[in-house]
């Protein structure tokens, strides 16, 4: 008996292949994403607030108005303000301009959240959102009413205008902010920025 060996071989051309074919970039991980630091931010937030709110409502049952407490000297006391302008009572007497700014200010710094990667901005933003919220409960809840409440200082040093928790925590978040703009970093990149000359070198080493 005569076998067909080129109908034999033609058959087996004929039959699909099981063998997977894989990609060209298997077992390759992707680059990860950048961790976002909205937690971190809203945690940074959530501490300078409620130390904000204590040390306020301690002052106010504590204290009375025109009567400082000594700490040292006359240098340092403990003395009970209310506030109708802004950090260290500037800008008195726009109380409702001040209030709608803080506002914008707390909804700008939790969009940007959502892309924020840098813990250090994190940080920053974070000092800023606590002391902001802190100052507007004062504005909204404090006499003599909405948008027109007092903010609670009670802290006074030197010639220092009197302040609270929440002044230098928005004072201090913003210039971390602006040292780390100084220093390239940006809050939707890890690490310092790339120079563009040398971004172009890498993409193109020809």
């Amino acid at each position: 008996m005569v076998t067909d060996e080129t109908s034999g071989k033609a058959s087996d051309e004929l039959k699909p292949t099981t063998d997977a074919v894989e990609p060209p970039d298997a077992g390759v991980d992707p680059v990860p994403r950048p961790r976002r630091r909205l937690g971190l931010l809203l945690s940074v937030a959530a501490v300078v607030l409620m130390l904000d709110i204590v040390t306020k409502v301690l002052a106010v049952r504590l204290l009375t108005p025109g009567q400082p407490v000594s700490i040292i000297g006359d240098t340092v006391t403990w003395t009970l303000v209310r506030n109708s302008g802004a950090a260290f009572s500037m800008a008195t007497g726009y109380t409702w301009v001040l209030t709608l700014v803080a506002t914008g200010v707390v909804i700008g710094i939790i969009w940007m959240g959502r892309r924020l990667v840098s813990p250090w901005w994190a940080l920053g933003l974070g000092l800023i959102l606590g002391g902001a919220m802190g100052n507007l409960i004062d504005r909204f809840f404090r006499s003599p009413g909405p948008l027109r409440g007092h903010v609670v200082d009670f802290l006074s040093i030197g010639w220092w205008p009197v302040f609270n928790v929440a002044d230098p925590s928005v004072v201090g978040g913003a210039i971390l902010l602006v040292v780390l703009s100084l220093f390239g970093f940006d809050f939707d990149t890890v690490g310092r920025r790339r120079s563009e000359p040398a971004a172009r070198v890498e993409a193109d080493p020809s």
